[in-house]
């Protein structure tokens, strides 16, 4: 079994479904109100456990009523929680989400609480899980340095990096070529090279300016488009998969990238691993909430192969 090691944080997604996103000022009844498991990492690390990967999260979490929601999820699909930690002074993190019940479009407001604590120190202490792996995951929801930290260790170790940068920010020059697979969406790929991300023209100029940068291997993610690759080895789109009407889209890119992980640490090559994400990303929206949506490795195959045939 292939490890990932993923670097993240932990929120307790309170999700309220509405018939439209409010404007500011307002207010609105809602169609519903769920408590679900969520975060950028956390999913990423369920969604590549649930592909088949062995895998170790590395996060912090408050003394609270949120954080058993975590450790049981984890337990649940075998994750390494050894370098999980608790901060008692602190709250688990949380993530405020509305979903357009009609769209399925949503917007999130991000509370790390106790991930925001979460220092190079304690990333440190995992180095051993980190060179032990086959891929590194990360993402910007924590402290950037804290991030960096990670993506350094795993490149001194030789081992790949993918770095997911959501939320966006800027990044320092120097680490796009510690980065071997950088996946941003279009709104994401947009803040980092500072043009809009929109017509493929505009897609492929992106892609072509992260290279530039010294990122080996550069994803944007289209949602219902696919997504499109820029490497030495292939260059184009990879189709999304229809696996049946959108319920809602909030794990769909954790999706994606967690199915990555597990497929390039398993040995496939770009090109594969990433519809084997495509894949996994359109199952998991079908379903509602973000962890909860994640489909498992015999559904992703199943899909795969009812395309094929």
């Amino acid at each position: 079994m292939s490890r990932v090691t993923v670097l993240g944080l932990f929120c307790a997604d309170l999700i309220t479904r509405t018939t439209r996103l409010p404007v500011w000022g307002e207010t609105l009844h809602g169609r519903g109100f769920r408590l679900m498991a969520g975060g950028k990492g956390s999913n990423q690390a369920v969604a590549a456990a649930q592909q088949g990967a062995a895998v170790t999260f590395i996060s912090r979490l408050g003394d609270d009523a949120f954080a058993p929601i975590a450790r049981t999820l984890y337990e649940s699909v075998g994750i390494d929680m050894s370098h999980v930690g608790t901060d008692a002074e602190l709250n688990t993190g949380t993530a405020t989400i509305l979903v357009d019940d009609d769209r399925g479009d949503n917007a999130i407001v991000i509370d790390p609480g106790a991930c925001a604590h979460l220092t190079t120190g304690h990333v440190s202490a995992a180095e051993s899980a980190i060179a032990g792996s086959a891929v590194f995951v990360c993402q910007l929801e924590l402290p950037l340095a804290v991030s960096e930290h990670g993506i350094r260790l795993a490149q001194r170790h030789g081992v790949p990096v993918i770095l997911n940068p959501a939320p966006a920010c800027a990044l320092p020059a120097a680490i796009y070529s510690a980065i071997d697979y950088l996946t941003p969406n279009e709104s994401e790929a947009a803040e980092l090279v500072g043009h809009p991300v929109e017509t493929d023209a505009q897609v492929a100029r992106a892609a072509a300016t992260l290279r530039q940068w010294g990122t080996r291997n550069v994803l944007i993610t289209l949602g219902e488009r696919g997504v499109y690759i820029d490497s030495d080895a292939f260059q184009g789109m990879i189709p999304a998969v229809n696996a049946g009407p959108v319920v809602d889209t909030i794990g769909a890119g954790d999706a994606f990238n967690g199915a990555l992980a597990a497929a390039l640490a398993e040995g496939r090559d770009l090109p594969a691993a990433a519809r084997r994400a495509c894949a996994t990303a359109g199952l998991s929206v079908t379903r509602a909430g973000a962890a909860a949506a994640l489909p498992d490795r015999a559904a992703v195959d199943a899909q795969l192969d009812g395309a094929a045939e």
